[in-house]
Formats: C-alpha cells, structure tokens, sequence
C-alpha cells in the first residue's frame, strides 16, 4: 500500500508536458539555440573592448628584477655608485681601467602617466563602443534569424501534418472509391477495368501518403535542429496551421522602419561613425603627446644587502614632426575609409527597402491565394460528392471519379500551402521591418 502510494505520489514530479506552442518554441530556442550563444559571447568580448581603450587613461605599474656580472669599467663604476659603495680606494687609476668583476641585483618599479595623447584614447573609447553597439546589433540580428528560422522549421511540421492527414483523407476517399467500384461492378454494371484503375489510383495515393509521413519526421527533426534540442525530442505542437487576421499595413510606413530599426541598417550607420573615428584617431598623430614618467630602483651587490636606492620624476613632450608622409597617407587612407562606409550605407538601406517591398508583396499574394485556394477546395469537394453520386448510379465513368478525386487532393494541398506561405510571409515581413522579436503579434 504505501508502495503505491508512493507511485501515485510520484507521477506528476516526472510528467512532462510535450506540448509546444510557436511562442514556446521561439523563446526555447532563444535560450538553447548556439547561434544566440555565439553572439552573445561576441557582445561580452566586445565590452571587454571598452575596458581595453578605457586603459589608456590609467597609470602603468611596471616592476622588473635583473643580475648582472660584468668587469666592464662603465659598468662597475656606475654600479658602485647606485650601490652606494663608492669609496676613495676606487679612484686609483688601476680599478678603474682594470676593475674585477662585480654583481649588481637591480629592482625597479616605474610608472607612466599619459596626461595628453593627442586624443587617441578619446577615440579609441569611441571606437570601441561603437564596436560594441556594432556587436549588439548582430546579436539582435541572430536573434531575430533563429526566430524566423524556428517559425519556419514549426510550420513545416504544422504543414507537414496536415498534408499527411490531406493524403489520408484521400486514402481513405480512394478506398471507398474502391468499394463504390466493386459493388458497381458486382451489379454488372461495369467492368474490371474500374476497379483497376481505382487500385492504380490508390496505389500512388499510398505512395504519396508514405512520402509525406516521411516528411513529416524529417521536418520534426528541423525543428528540434531549428530550436537547439536533440533530433529526436517529441513535441505536439498547439499552435495551429490557420490564416492569420492582420492589421492594415503600409508599405511607407514599414520602410521606414526598417531603414531605422533593421539591425544591418543600424550596423552600416554605426560603421560610418566608426569609420568618422577612425579618421579622427589618424589625425591626433600629428599631435604632441605630453607624460609622466616614475621610477624607484634599488641595486645591490648581493640580492638582501650591500645596496643603495635612488628615485626620478619626469614629464616629457613627444611631438611627431615629420614620419616620412606615413601619417598623411594614413589620413588619407581613413578619409577613403568614411567615403566608403557612407556609400555602404546608402546601399545597404537601399537593400533594406528592397527587402521589405518583397516581403510585403508576398504576404499580399498569400493572402489573396488564401481565398482562392479556399473557394476551389470548396467547389472540388462539391464535384467529388456530385461525382461520386453519379457513378454509383451508373451516370458517370471512373476516368471522371479519378480526375475528381485528383483534383480535391491537389486543392487542399494548395491550400495548405497558401495558408503555410501567409504565416511565413507576416514573418519574414517583420524580419525585414527589423521588428521581430519573441513578443511580437505574429507569433500568436
């Protein structure tokens, strides 16, 4: 008994609900899909970029230790005098062309200061956060590709399905066809040849159910690629293949979005900038560089005694006078670069528009195809039944009850495909808007 208890107790802590919803899914790619994990980690390299420049207002530390042995006279009178062990004995002329060797253990902390660059961290600054707002927008970007590409692959498997139930219906349809058939044909009102041209016809439409229970598993594993989870994760997916109700859109007004929010817009505007700063740090090198420079050195003649210590202090100007034209090419080189990145942008917004003209376009063409493809599943179906009727009376052939039966199939399928092609193209349309995001109403 409390065996049992315990099972029952148990259960819902290690049920799982398999059903997935279009919402779900995204947001489950959003956190499991590695393209969001590259990207990601591309911004945090990116901000380690900003502290890199930022540096460059800092002090530098720097600490060395050395030993060096030599007889070199230079050396060992200088030594002796940072030692301070200089003595009086040292000034006879012997020692001091001949000296012996001697050992000088040196510690020496120093620190730079650079109190005017010419503005070169100023831009180094700019341009590493431009960088980074550069790199955001590419997570943006990638963000907003997994998005459209896990509406695309969930699609697939929602029309995957319902094209294998299409191909069942049929199946089933073929077989009762089959049946109508041999019945007529048992009341000697037709011959074999009927009932043979109905198994030629359910024989391929078997086939095509086969293909398409194929591709319905194929498509479920897209998904799971789509979303970052193994091939084999099972899902039931909820939200349905259906028409979508959308608002009144203008093509302007979507342009204009675009040419403000797409992130490949936003990055070839950053770029200009980016190119702006770069010419501007080309520049700053024709500018005098002003520092402070600290050093405390210790020198001994054994590692922990014998030694003395001494300090400086300085600051000092550094101006590039004259660098054999390298600098002027290189401003000339960075003016080119800004030329560029300017033309680059125009060109890229001009890709933008283009882009949402054609997703525009297609989401209106699906959308007519919709109520085409809805009336003509209507009327087929009407033929089929007034079809069937007839030739289970005897009025009509089996060549007409095929060529219906055809046509019912081929009519859902379009369908199907122009509901399909409406869900992806209200995506593909907030894509190129830059508008798609795990919030946005296309994917409710």
């Amino acid at each position: 008994m409390r065996k049992s208890l315990f099972l029952i107790l148990a259960v819902p802590l290690f049920a799982q609900d398999d059903s997935l919803s279009l919402r779900d899914a995204v947001r489950l790619a959003l956190r499991e899909n590695k393209a969001i994990a590259g990207a990601n980690a591309a911004v945090r390299a990116a901000e380690t970029g900003i502290g890199e420049a930022r540096s460059g207002r800092l002090p530098k530390l720097n600490y060395s230790e050395s030993i060096v042995r030599s007889d070199n006279p230079v050396f060992v009178f200088s030594s002796l005098l940072t030692q301070h062990q200089f003595g009086m004995a040292d000034f006879n002329i012997g020692p001091l062309n001949r000296p012996g060797f001697m050992d000088n253990f040196q510690s020496l902390v120093t620190v730079d200061q650079s109190l005017y660059d010419g503005g070169m961290t100023r831009n180094a600054l700019k341009s590493a956060g431009l960088t980074r707002q550069m790199t955001g927008e590419e997570q943006r970007r990638t963000q907003m590709q997994v998005i459209a590409g896990v509406v695309r692959a969930y699609y697939g498997v929602a029309l995957a399905a319902e094209s294998l139930k299409t191909a069942e219906q049929a199946l089933e349809s073929a077989k009762a066809d089959l049946a109508r058939a041999e019945s007529v044909q048992a009341a000697g009102m037709s011959t074999d040849v009927d009932a043979l041209s109905i198994r030629v016809h359910l024989a391929a439409v078997t086939e095509e159910r086969i293909q398409r229970a194929a591709d319905l598993d194929v498509a479920k594993s897209a998904l799971n690629d789509a979303m970052g989870l193994p091939l084999d994760a099972g899902h039931r997916l909820t939200t349905s293949l259906a028409p979508m109700n959308l608002p009144e859109l203008t093509l302007a007004s979507l342009e204009k979005d675009a040419s403000s929010t797409r992130p490949e817009a936003r990055q070839a505007h950053l770029a200009a900038d980016l190119a702006g700063a770069q010419a501007d740090n080309a520049r700053s090198a024709l500018l005098p560089q002003v520092g402070f420079h600290a050093a405390f050195e210790a020198d001994r003649r054994q590692f922990a005694d014998n030694g003395g210590a001494n300090w400086l202090a300085s600051i000092g100007l550094h101006w590039n006078l004259f660098n054999g034209l390298a600098d002027k090419a290189r401003i000339a080189e960075s003016g080119q670069s800004v030329v560029r990145a300017h033309a680059d942008e125009e060109r890229v917004d001009s890709a933008v528009r283009l882009e949402v003209r054609r997703a525009f376009a297609n989401l209106q063409a699906a959308q007519q195809r919709i109520a085409v493809a809805e009336a003509a599943v209507a009327e087929a179906e009407e033929s089929l039944r007034i079809t069937q009727n007839r030739y289970q009376s005897g009025m009509s052939n089996v060549t007409d009850l095929l060529r219906t039966e055809t046509a019912v199939l081929e009519s859902r399928t379009r369908r199907l495909a122009a509901v399909h092609d409406q869900r992806i193209a209200a995506v593909m349309l907030d894509l190129a808007a830059g508008q798609l995001s795990p919030d946005s109403e296309v994917l409710n």
